[in-house]
């Protein structure tokens, strides 16, 4: 998923041009919808390149904090959008209300919902995670969104940027990791995914000119990832050398 922060029509079109092929869906970050010039025009744009556009959770949340949700969906009609997603990173929703509007919007549209706040003081222990993605999913989601941020410091990743690994490893044990969505806009934490899960691990809030660096991660052709992919013949070998050196400098030191 790119995330799409106000990208001018010229903008959007040398995107789709060069990284259109590598991308799936795109979210409309936060409120920019609401501002954007020619936002009908961006959304034709990312159709006929066969991408799914949506409107970003806070958007959503904005219109529900108003009690106006009829009005947020007749919004999806009137751009003809069959993706949407519900969240409560913002604002405070009953759990069981917040499932019933997935299984509501679900009758006519592709739903995402997204797990976890965006507020860094608020902390949400790991099976009460679980039981959201899982509730939410039961509901009517397509995928489940694991909280990041466009920042990369809340929800399954510390302040400082690293993934919460025993958070996550407690998360995969119990929801399929193929039915979440997990925001990762920094390198290394894509990195950390993509070696977790693999190649195609379902990876979101990408800047648009980190969408081709992101695919080189996925192909094994950057550094980070170069020996993940590699034959393991060649790694059987790489370790042999890395052996053999090991054994002159022990009779160097001899």
């Amino acid at each position: 998923m790119m995330m799409d922060k106000g990208l001018s029509l010229r903008e959007t079109e040398a995107f789709i041009e060069g990284s259109g092929h590598l991308t799936d869906i795109v979210k409309f970050g936060f409120g920019t919808s609401a501002v954007v010039p020619n936002l009908e025009e961006k959304i034709k744009l990312y159709k006929e390149a066969n991408i799914r556009p949506y409107f970003g959770g806070t958007l959503f949340e904005i219109f529900y904090a108003r009690n106006m949700f009829d009005d947020y969906l007749r919004l999806l009609d009137k751009y003809g959008l069959d993706l949407a997603e519900i969240s409560d990173g913002s604002i405070i929703i009953n759990h069981d209300e917040k499932c019933e509007l997935i299984q509501k919007m679900a009758k006519d549209r592709t739903v995402l919902s997204e797990v976890g706040s965006k507020d860094s003081g608020i902390i949400i222990s790991p099976n009460k995670w679980i039981k959201m993605m899982s509730t939410e999913l039961e509901a009517g989601s397509w995928k489940v969104i694991a909280e990041g941020r466009e920042a990369g410091n809340v929800g399954v990743f510390r302040p400082n940027g690293t993934a919460h690994t025993f958070l996550i490893n407690k998360i995969i044990a119990k929801v399929n990791p193929n039915d979440i969505l997990w925001e990762a806009p920094i390198k290394n934490q894509q990195v950390w995914f993509i070696k977790l899960f693999g190649a195609n691990v379902n990876l979101g809030n990408i800047a648009p000119n980190e969408m081709i660096p992101l695919e080189c991660l996925r192909l094994g052709l950057r550094g980070d990832t170069f020996f993940e992919f590699m034959p393991s013949d060649y790694k059987d070998r790489l370790k042999q050398v890395n052996d053999e050196e090991d054994v002159e400098v022990e009779e160097e030191k001899e």
